[in-house]
C-alpha cells in the first residue's frame, strides 16, 4: 500500500507556524539592530560634540585674546545659566518661537495652497513662473525696512518676515510634488470617470505630501531666520534682539549663548514637524 506524498496542498497550515515565527524573529532582530544603530549614532554625536567643546575650551584658555574673540564653552554655559535664572532665556525663546511658528504656518498654508492650485492650469503656472522666481530672488533682509513701515515694530512685522521667508519655498516644493504625480495613475482615474477635483483630492494631494513635508523641514529654518532678521532690525525682545545687543557690546559668549538657544529651538521645531509627518503619512518610511 502506497501513501500519497505529503504536499503543501495536503497540509495547508503546516507552514503557517514556522513562517510566522520566522517573521517575528526577523522583526525583533531588525528592531534590535535599529536600536543599536541609533545608540551608536547618538554616542558618536555626543563624543564629537564633547571633543569639539574640549578643543574649544583648551584653545581659548591658553590666550585671553582668543577668549575675547571666540568666547569659551564655560563662559557660554555661564551666560546660559544667568539668562535662565533671570528669565530672559525663556522669554526670548518664547517670543522668537511664537514668531517662527506663526510665520511657518502662514507661509506654508499660502505657499502650499498656491503651489497645489497651479496644478490645475499649466498655462497659469507658466505665466506665474517668472514672478515666482523674481520673488524668490529678493534677499529677505532687503524687505525688513518695508515690513517695519507696513506692520510696525511689534509682532506683526516679525511674522511677516518669517512668512516671506517661507512662502516661496513652500510654493515651489508643493508645485513640484503635484507635477511629479504619476501620469498613468491620473489617466486611469480619468478613464474611470473621475472628475478633476476628485483626481486632485484623492491622488494629487496625497502623492504630493512627501515633497510638501520635505519643504516643511526646510522652511522651519527659513521661518526662524526671518524672525531673527526681523528682531535684528527692530525689537525689544527675542533671541535676535539678545544676539544683536550682546554683539554690539562685544559680549561674545552671550552671543553664542543666544545662538545655542536658537539652535535648540530649531531642533525642537524640526522634531515636531517630523512627528507630524509620521502621524499624517503612516504609509511612508520616514527617516
Amino acid at each position: 500500500m502506497t501513501t500519497r506524498p505529503e504536499t503543501i496542498e495536503s497540509r495547508p497550515f503546516a507552514r503557517t507556524g514556522p513562517s510566522g515565527s520566522k517573521r517575528s524573529r526577523w522583526d525583533r532582530a531588525m528592531r534590535r539592530y535599529r536600536l543599536r544603530e541609533t545608540a551608536l549614532i547618538l554616542v558618536c554625536q555626543i563624543g564629537l560634540l564633547a571633543g569639539l567643546l574640549a578643543a574649544w575650551e583648551y584653545a581659548t584658555s591658553s590666550s585671553k585674546l582668543s577668549a575675547f574673540l571666540f568666547g569659551s564653552p564655560s563662559a557660554i554655559f555661564g551666560f546660559l545659566v544667568q539668562m535662565w535664572n533671570d528669565g530672559s532665556l525663556i522669554h526670548d525663546t518664547y517670543v522668537t518661537g511664537l514668531e517662527t511658528v506663526l510665520g511657518f504656518l502662514l507661509g506654508n498654508v499660502i505657499g502650499t495652497v498656491l503651489g497645489l492650485s497651479l496644478w490645475y492650469s499649466r498655462f497659469l503656472a507658466r505665466v506665474m513662473q517668472p514672478f515666482i522666481i523674481a520673488l524668490g530672488s529678493i534677499p529677505i533682509i532687503a524687505l525688513a525696512p518695508i515690513m517695519i513701515i507696513w506692520f510696525g515694530t511689534d509682532l506683526a512685522s516679525k511674522v511677516a518676515m518669517a512668512t516671506l521667508s517661507v512662502v516661496v519655498v513652500a510654493l515651489v516644493t508643493s508645485y513640484k510634488g503635484a507635477m511629479n504625480v504619476d501620469q498613468d495613475q491620473i489617466n486611469l482615474m480619468r478613464t474611470l470617470g473621475a472628475a478633476k477635483r476628485h483626481i486632485f483630492t484623492k491622488l494629487v494631494v496625497p502623492s504630493s505630501l512627501g515633497d510638501i513635508f520635505a519643504g516643511f523641514k526646510l522652511t522651519v529654518g527659513f521661518a526662524l531666520i526671518g524672525a531673527i532678521i526681523g528682531e535684528f532690525m527692530s525689537s525689544k525682545e527675542g533671541l535676535g534682539h539678545a544676539i544683536f545687543k550682546a554683539g554690539s557690546l562685544y559680549v561674545i559668549p552671550k552671543v553664542f549663548a543666544a545662538l545655542v538657544a536658537t539652535i535648540a529651538l530649531a531642533l525642537v521645531l524640526s522634531f515636531i514637524v517630523g512627528r507630524i509627518e509620521r502621524l499624517l503619512t503612516p504609509w511612508r518610511q520616514v527617516p
